[in-house]
């Protein structure tokens, strides 16, 4: 995860190559390489060639205040989410009944993606529900706006711990959807809507990648952080 808080343009190059950088971020290159098959050495030199060019605004969430990242998480890529799921599950279904007789890897992919979309809309109402509104109302009280309510879960920790576990069930899903699809390469055979159902797909991909790593590189590690000081 340090890779990946330093340069958007990393990030991209590990995405490009299948390579997780938000789940388990604390892995080693090595490790992260390994698990996705890929050499370390030939990801380092396209690191070392990387410019160190930045998404305009980008950097500002590890200084930025938390409602405002909790708000671009819910309104970004929340909602990004709630979108993509039906229009893939259509596309997915689709392919599968057109497709499905000569690549029975469509069904695989289906029922994982169906996997992966129960698990996010489960998730995310949790984090809307509970541990968003608890980490704004710490900043609130840590500039003096009231004070806060203990928590039934005891600590932050508590409900960040399982959000990062099913952020690694997320993760592990796509990856083996990945695997399933070839790295969403589309057969020779492919009609207009297989090629959109697999360029969806990498894109959800890419999407759940830079979510789970704003929040468990960015908003979570602040949000202890945020409730040790106002314990202290």
């Amino acid at each position: 995860n340090e890779i990946a808080l330093s340069n958007p343009g990393a990030r991209h190059i590990l995405e490009d190559r299948g390579i997780d950088y938000c789940c388990g971020g604390g892995k080693s290159l090595d490790e992260a390489c390994l698990k996705a098959n890929v050499p370390a050495e030939e990801i380092l030199r396209q690191l070392r060639q990387n410019s160190a060019n930045t998404v305009p605004g980008e950097s500002r969430w590890t200084s930025a205040p938390l409602a405002e990242l909790t708000k671009h998480i819910r309104e970004r890529h929340h909602q990004y989410v709630r979108d993509s799921i039906p229009r893939l599950r259509a596309l997915l279904k689709k392919i599968r009944e057109k497709h499905g007789g000569r690549h029975r890897e469509l069904g695989e992919i289906e029922k994982l993606f169906g996997d992966v979309a129960r698990e996010m809309l489960m998730h995310m109402q949790k984090e809307e529900q509970i541990l968003f509104p608890f980490i704004d109302s710490l900043e609130r009280a840590a500039n003096g706006n009231g004070a806060v309510e203990p928590p039934f879960f005891q600590t932050v920790k508590n409900p960040i711990y399982s959000m990062m576990k099913e952020h690694d069930s997320a993760g592990e899903l796509v990856r083996q959807i990945r695997a399933a699809s070839g790295g969403y390469k589309a057969p020779t055979d492919a009609c207009t809507s297989y090629r959109a159902a697999y360029q969806g797909l990498e894109e959800f991909e890419k999407d759940l990648h830079l979510h789970v790593h704003l929040e468990n590189n960015i908003l979570f590690p602040r949000a202890v952080e945020l409730e040790a000081a106002a314990l202290a």
